[in-house]
């Protein structure tokens, strides 16, 4: 499942309505929804933090289903993708 959904469906199984939701982020409903229904992008880094931190979800799942880095990974860029290369090596990918 991609973030959108993830998202969605997270919200809903907590009764967190939409307007909730959207005001806790500070983005407007319309938006969320849009991002939700994958009409949309994932919104930036600040957003997707706040939003595991409401939902109760590990952030750098979130970050996996946006397609991206956290931000303290890409910072780091070096490290992660040696980090990467070895592990692939060893696990014989």
């Amino acid at each position: 499942m991609s973030f959108g959904p993830i998202i969605r469906e997270r919200r809903i199984a907590l009764g967190i309505g939409l307007v909730d939701m959207s005001e806790r982020l500070g983005i407007s409903a319309p938006y969320l929804s849009r991002i939700e229904r994958e009409l949309e992008s994932p919104p930036r880094d600040e957003l997707i933090e706040r939003a595991a931190a409401i939902l109760g979800l590990q952030m750098d799942d979130l970050f996996v289903k946006a397609r991206r880095l956290p931000p303290d990974m890409r910072d780091n860029m070096e490290t992660v993708v040696r980090a990467y290369r070895r592990l692939r090596s060893i696990g014989g990918r």
